[in-house]
């Protein structure tokens, strides 16, 4: 009796556990798709295809029940890659938010940032 509860627990929290993969590889995607594609070549990352093409391969392993643990811990590591090592890089070259957009400060004018007169 206690066994099938502690199993039961231990299948809902790993099935948390893949949820929260599969957002995590969804987000990386939508990411990498809507980065504009010289930001990678400026940063001096592989291309936009390339990132696509691991991050896509990375959603549908964790939307399929493969059963291959191991190719959703090589997804998790692309995953990891991309959220800590391409995506703050894109975002130094573009400039900011989606796309590669530069968010202007509060004290940005029509022509640049407003120097208070100087």
């Amino acid at each position: 009796m206690v066994a099938n509860v502690l199993l039961e627990g231990f299948g809902s929290l790993m099935s948390l556990v893949y949820l929260g993969l599969l957002v995590l590889s969804i987000f990386c995607f939508v990411d990498a798709a809507l980065r504009r594609e010289d930001a990678y070549r400026a940063a001096d990352k592989n291309t936009k295809q390339f990132w696509l093409i691991i991050l896509g391969l990375t959603a549908v392993v964790n939307v399929l029940p493969l059963g291959l643990f191991f190719l959703v811990v090589a997804g998790l590591v692309a995953d990891i890659v991309y959220m800590v090592d391409v995506r703050p890089a894109l975002i130094r070259v573009g400039g900011g938010g989606r796309g590669g957009f530069r968010r202007g400060s509060s004290s940005d004018g029509p022509y640049g940032p407003y120097n208070g007169g100087r």
